[in-house]
């Protein structure tokens, strides 16, 4: 850090021939890169902004010792271009404390030491004489906006850019994004150079337009190639497209992850270079890559508070809550009023059983109310949500699970409003009783403190769960899961095999026949106490008001320029699929045209190509068009089902929103709930015979009838979040108890849900899941394995043996 001095200079400008019209736009610039927030987006809960790198930029600008005079120096170096020139305008970050002598005593204060009383005092004089850029006709808005300008100038960034994150909604409307974009359009017209193409870029990725802003910084390193922050924005336009690893058809615009190596070879204490490479290599699954790239940043910087909360939310993620928690803590210890770090403390303490810790920390969640017209951040919406949830799950630590029903017991409106993320705003709501002192938190246990048998069936489960791993990109492995659904099918097999020899269940207090509800129970409780965060519940037990309207289960693949990459795999089955139904709605509705239709649609080979071809056939496409699917019935030949409905809208600039939804109605879900009562039905008879007979011939149509009832239960979608898991350990385990065990691997690129959605009925379905299962006999050894439900018959037994580190005895036993 430079020495401090009396007044500290922040150059700000662009072309000596345009400095005119650039002088304002990097001040809209610095406003509009404050206002880009977390956006909605293919890449889940983590985004960047340009924020963090205007700050590095800034500090690289403040580390270069200044003349005597106070003034800007001029800079060596490539990606120092034009700096001499900015020097030649003034700056509005240039404040001067009184307190402070240039050549004498006392000395300057510390950047560090700028105590809040003197921030407040210099904020309020500059605010009364309005001496910042936009000021308001609002005094109070004018002192908020001094106020962080005062930190800017005095090197205070992490404090500014946490103050201006707070104004983001007042601020929104002075953003002026478009105004400077147009006067960035006339100095490059003016005089074109590599610092206003990547100043422009910048204000395009902060509009969202990606592809735009990829053209300007790939401009901008034509004319400069050095320029580490212009190609980590480049990178940053890739990976906000979900473009990680897919070249583009030049080889020097090929991937984010490329580009942010790049960035890295340009200046190899980038930090930011390397947690966005990290980010990229988390959002690809790549655990170890990732891990090691968020070290190097923290190696640069062990206080980079960002890079901490990234490599805790990638370690939760990854099932790895106590690392996660330690990243958390730091984050906590730097920047005290961080709440995705408060709120992923609270979450991770919850999930380990340590509930007095947990509910502390999501208090000063909901304790940071927003201010007035300020946009809550999503932490602070689902904070309450978490927070009753964890006293409800406190209170049952030690009850029986066999005697009692979360999605009977919670309140209909909260699971609503929960499973739909809306805000906290439930009428007549009585919230859960606080802590109780009697019930303890749950205790660490040891791997070694559990009985041979119940070490080899956590070490069972941890392989059966590993087989559940997508490998697809986005989703990152995670051992916490891994082991909940691996005992999730354990419990499934052993439960099927008492019902084929008709033992009865304990089940929400009763004792009866296993019905296939209470099979998909047993792997419901598994998931919903591996990660509290997620509400798992069952969406026909909403109240009757919510079902009525319907409850979709919604997917974005395209929004705008945002690809969503989990599901490439499938965009040109899709594609398939939609100009079959349009060749079909044609072929009924305008049989003269069909052959042109058909010979224009031979030329599509995007999903992006398709609505002007539906525009120019269809005078009733306007915006967009949906087509859904048909899901064929085996209780009823000929009946067919509502799948999901595929939709395609656009804007006039061409952005696209290529979505999938299921919408659970009342009577959807009956129609479904009755074909797989009838599998069922079968799957019971069949089974029970199995269990008597080792013919070949009933061990395989209990296999198909497995699969063709959840084959059922995928495209119905009846739970809030972890359909997909939650049925494919159903399979695993139910196949088990048929005497078969899975032994392969789901393939690279496939989703079992979107298998099972996307295929002409259930044979098809059975046939490709099959195919990759690589179905073999199950051993002798799973017959002598403790019971999963009498092992772990409580809440507080079943986060202990989450929470226990099994790796090193595992290992050897495999």
């Amino acid at each position: 850090m430079a020495p401090a001095r009396c007044r500290r200079c922040c150059c700000w400008g662009g072309a000596v021939a345009a400095a005119s019209a650039v002088g304002r736009v990097l001040v809209l610039l610095l406003l509009g890169v404050l206002h880009a927030g977390p956006r909605p987006g293919v890449l889940g809960s983590e985004h960047y902004t340009p924020l963090s790198l205007l700050k590095q930029e800034l500090q690289h600008r403040q580390q270069q010792e200044a003349p005597a005079g106070g003034g800007c120096s001029p800079q060596s170096g490539a990606w120092g271009e034009q700096r001499s020139a900015e020097c030649g305008e003034s700056s509005f970050l240039n404040f001067h404390d009184s307190d402070c002598e240039p050549r004498g005593s006392p000395p300057c204060d510390s950047l560090l030491s700028f105590n809040t009383e003197k921030i407040l005092s210099q904020a309020k004089s500059i605010a009364e004489q309005k001496r910042f850029p936009f000021a308001t006709d609002n005094d109070s808005t004018n002192e908020e906006l001094a106020i962080a300008y005062v930190l800017i100038g005095s090197g205070l960034y992490d404090e500014a850019i946490r103050h201006f994150s707070t104004m983001l909604q007042i601020l929104s409307p002075l953003g002026r994004i478009s105004e400077a974009v147009n006067d960035l359009t006339k100095a490059i017209q003016l005089q074109p150079s590599a610092r206003l193409y990547r100043h422009r870029g910048t204000l395009y990725f902060i509009s969202e337009d990606y592809a735009t802003a990829h053209e300007d910084f790939q401009q901008s390193l034509e004319l400069n190639k050095n320029q580490p922050i212009a190609m980590l924005y480049k990178g940053l336009t890739f990976f906000h497209r979900g473009l990680l690893k897919i070249c583009c058809p030049r080889r020097s615009e090929c991937e984010a992850i490329e580009s942010f190596k790049e960035a890295l070879k340009q200046k190899v204490d980038f930090i930011d270079a390397y947690k966005s490479l990290g980010q990229a290599y988390r959002e690809l699954g790549n655990f170890e890559a990732a891990t090691e790239s968020f070290q190097k940043a923290l190696l640069l910087n062990q206080n980079h508070v960002q890079t901490l909360q990234l490599r805790g939310m990638m370690l939760y993620h990854h099932g790895s809550l106590q690392e996660a928690l330690k990243n958390f803590k730091r984050c906590l210890q730097l920047e005290p009023y961080n709440e995705v770090c408060q709120y992923m403390k609270g979450l991770s303490h919850v999930a380990m059983g340590q509930f007095y810790e947990g509910i502390k920390a999501q208090t000063k969640v909901m304790l940071n109310d927003p201010l007035p017209g300020q946009k809550a951040s999503p932490e602070y919406l689902k904070v309450k949500y978490l927070r009753e949830y964890s006293r409800y799950l406190h209170a049952h630590l030690d009850t029986p699970l066999t005697e009692y029903n979360i999605d009977m017991d919670l309140p209909g409106s909260f699971k609503d409003h929960w499973a739909k993320s809306l805000p906290f705003l439930i009428e007549d709501y009585e919230e859960q009783p606080g802590l109780q002192p009697h019930i303890k938190d749950v205790l660490h246990q040891n791997f070694e403190s559990y009985k041979p048998d119940v070490q080899d069936l956590i070490c069972v489960a941890d392989r059966l769960g590993s087989l559940m791993q997508y490998e697809t990109p986005g989703f990152l492995p995670n051992k916490r899961i891994h082991r909940a659904m691996g005992l999730a099918a354990l419990e499934v097999m052993q439960a099927v095999q008492r019902t084929w020899t008709n033992a009865k269940v304990r089940m929400n207090g009763k004792t009866r026949l296993m019905q296939w509800r209470d099979m998909f129970d047993l792997a419901v409780k598994w998931r919903r106490i591996a990660d509290p965060d997620q509400p798992v519940l069952w969406l026909d037990q909403m109240p009757a008001r919510s079902l009525s309207r319907g409850f979709n289960n919604h997917i974005n693949l395209i929004r705008g320029q945002v690809i969503n990459m989990r599901y490439l795999e499938y965009f040109e089955k899709i594609l398939h699929f939609i100009k079959d139904r349009i060749l079909v709605y044609h072929g009924a509705n305008n049989p003269k045209g069909l052959l042109e239709v058909r010979e224009a649609l031979e030329k599509v080979h995007k999903v992006e190509d398709l609505l002007p071809i539906m525009k120019q056939f269809n005078t009733k496409t306007k915006d967009g068009f949906t087509v859904n699917t048909k899901v064929p019935s085996l209780k009823d030949q000929g009946k067919e089902y509502d799948g999901f409905t595929i939709t395609i809208t656009g804007d006039k600039i061409g952005n696209i929103l290529f979505s999938v939804e299921t919408q659970t109605t009342e009577e959807r879900t009956q129609l479904y709930h009755a074909e797989i009562d009838a599998l069922y039905k079968d799957l019971t008879a069949k089974g029970k015979i199995l269990i008597l007979s080792s013919e070949f011939g009933e061990a395989d149509a209990v296999c198909n009838l497995i699969l063709s009832l959840v084959y059922y239960f995928y495209n119905l979608m009846p739970l809030s979040r972890g359909s997909s898991v939650i049925a494919y350990s159903v399979i695993v385990g139910a196949l088990m108890a048929s005497g078969k065990e899975v032994a392969g691997k789901i393939p690279k690129g496939k989703l079992v849900d979107f298998e099972a959605m996307t295929a002409s009925g259930s044979e098809a379905f059975s046939r490709i899941a099959k195919s990759w299962m690589n179905l073999k006999s199950i051993s002798p050894s799973y017959k002598t394995l403790p019971s999963v439900s009498e092992t772990f018959p409580t809440l507080r037994s079943m986060i202990e043996v989450l929470n226990t580190d099994s790796s090193p005895r595992c290992l050897k036993k495999l």
